[in-house]
């Protein structure tokens, strides 16, 4: 009898959740205002890193910025200040641990508790597996994952005590899906994707829904991190365009943020097609960029 009731409640809640979707998609959600708010951005010296910093700027956020480059952070911290913004750099190698740890101790002390944190620095390495030095595999996951964990330990606990924050993880489309010659980046995406999906149920089995998450997940960004992407279907993305829906989903406490949205269509299909159906569609959406192959070659 318990069974049941609980499958018609579960029942009725999935088609509530399904109107309520169906409702949002006429009614823009209501923002949330993020100003004072202390925002810590990793990979803030250039790219999506820097233009998503501008955006917290405009917001009137007090901004933390973190950079592997001294002359990259230190530009991006000139431009927020002339935008209005309390910025501090701070130069960090996020694939070393002990310096994350180090730079937040001097964050906290120095600046406050960090409220909305950005993991946004990231690596790639477009070679295959094969022709991918062991140190940049190693490399990848110490930045594109491994910081993830670091900084989150070392800023959730305030904002567990307040109940209040916001983490996003900046993914990949390259998380969901794959491309072949991006193996140890693909690899790296899925887990940060994990990372925030168990980091969210976590959070939420803790009672602490306060505190929100986000996951920005791109396709192919104008940015130099890959070169020259190219697809039949896919756009290359401007950064500016992909910060904008960064920030919209941010201050709506999006969970899942897909540029461009149809995107979610590919996880679908990929589900439900048989195998041959996605080689073929594979071959049909080319999907092209510059990589090593094979000791040297190039995919072009």
């Amino acid at each position: 009898m318990n069974l049941l009731l609980d499958f018609l409640g579960l029942l009725v809640i999935i088609i509530y959740s399904y109107v309520e979707a169906l409702v949002k998609l006429f009614i823009p959600a209501k923002r949330k205002s993020i100003s004072g708010e202390i925002v810590l951005i990793t990979g803030a010296g250039h790219g999506l890193g820097r233009l998503t910093a501008y955006k917290f700027a405009k917001q009137q956020s007090r901004l933390v910025l973190w950079d592997i480059n001294k002359h990259g952070i230190e530009e991006t911290a000139e431009a927020c200040r002339k935008l209005g913004a309390t910025t501090y750099a701070f130069v960090v190698d996020c694939s070393n641990r002990e310096e994350i740890y180090s730079t937040a101790e001097k964050v906290k002390r120095d600046v406050g508790d960090v409220s909305i944190l950005v993991n946004n620095a990231g690596v790639v390495a477009a070679a295959d597996l094969l022709s991918t030095q062991d140190n940049l595999i190693q490399k990848t996951f110490e930045v594109n994952i491994l910081a993830h964990h670091w900084t989150t330990k070392a800023f959730l606990p305030a904002m567990m005590k307040k109940n209040h924050g916001h983490i996003v993880t900046v993914a990949s489309a390259g998380g969901h899906v794959v491309v072949p010659f991006l193996v140890s980046y693909c690899s790296s995406k899925f887990a940060a994707v994990g990372f925030h999906k168990s980091l969210t149920q976590e959070l939420s089995a803790l009672g602490k829904d306060g505190i929100k998450t986000s996951c920005l997940c791109p396709v192919f960004i104008n940015t130099g991190f890959i070169k020259r992407p190219s697809s039949r279907l896919l756009p290359t993305l401007e950064p500016d365009k992909v910060a904008s829906k960064l920030m919209d989903g941010i201050l709506c406490n999006q969970k899942m943020i897909f540029v461009p949205p149809f995107v979610k269509c590919s996880l679908f299909l990929e589900r439900i097609l048989p195998e041959r159906a996605l080689k073929a569609m594979e071959k049909f959406l080319k999907i092209k960029f510059d990589a090593v192959v094979g000791y040297g070659g190039k995919e072009n």
